[in-house]
């Protein structure tokens, strides 16, 4: 989610209360040391590790969402990777002196050791190459990539109604939504593994899932039309590591955006 989703509307996030982490070993937090904190400028500019830095090789920093952070999250979970959050706060960010360090002026910043890279897409792609979620060969990296830039526009597509038209345009969306969803369930019908591109999860399905559990929140009988995209979201959930997240409160207590609207 870039800082224009999020312009003026942070300040919303200081009146929940949720569960913050500091290190996500494999996905979750220590539930012995998982604590609940209220949402704050003060806090959230604290260093929240719960463990020593050397244990999670990958940095998040990002606002108090899920937002452009979901996809990388699920992730990694599911990757068996763990990872630090460095929640930021919109007053941090509107100082300007964050938003310097950032090449294109946006978050999420992804840290691994001195590599530091930002658009999440560009990092999921990262964390594909790296963790063998990326395809077999060429072809599938590029029907991957495809598949990536399917679930991205219609995310761009969610965060419009979102941020600019939920009030008025939200019947409009909906009824334009099976339109969007056929794609990827005629995808995944075809595939018949279970997943949007060959025998094995990649970065596509974690984007796809990411997409399409928010609109599950937005609309709770989204799926119903389309068995094979009802089938994916439900076996993709329920992948151990992966759940293991989905259920814990780091994940469910974490607004989806910056601005009340889920």
């Amino acid at each position: 989610m870039t800082h224009h989703e999020h312009a003026g509307r942070i300040p919303h996030l200081f009146n929940s209360t949720f569960v913050l982490g500091g290190v996500y070993k494999n996905g979750r937090l220590p539930a012995a040391r998982s604590q609940k904190v209220r949402l704050n400028p003060q806090r959230l500019q604290e260093d929240i590790s719960l463990g020593s830095p050397k244990m999670a090789p990958y940095t998040i920093t990002y606002f108090a969402v899920r937002g452009r952070c979901g996809a990388m999250r699920i992730a990694l979970a599911d990757l068996g990777q763990d990872w630090k959050e460095n929640v930021i706060t919109f007053d941090d960010w509107t100082k300007g002196e964050l938003k310097s360090t950032c090449v294109f002026g946006q978050l999420p910043k992804l840290e691994d050791g001195d590599l530091a890279l930002f658009q999440s897409n560009a990092v999921l792609r990262y964390l594909g190459r790296k963790h063998g979620a990326y395809g077999k060969d060429d072809r599938e990296a590029a029907f991957i990539d495809m598949m990536v830039d399917g679930a991205e526009d219609l995310r761009l597509k969610y965060v419009q109604l979102i941020y600019k038209e939920y009030d008025t345009g939200k019947e409009a969306y909906l009824k334009e939504l099976p339109k969007h969803l056929s794609v990827f369930d005629a995808v995944l019908s075809k595939n018949k593994s279970g997943f949007l591109v060959g025998d094995k999860v990649s970065i596509a399905d974690y984007t796809l899932l990411d997409t399409m559990l928010n609109h599950e929140v937005l609309c709770g009988h989204v799926f119903d039309k389309f068995p094979a995209l009802k089938s994916f979201v439900e076996k993709m959930s329920a992948r151990p590591k992966l759940k293991d997240y989905l259920e814990s409160d780091a994940y469910k207590k974490l607004p989806i955006n910056g601005n009340g609207k889920q």
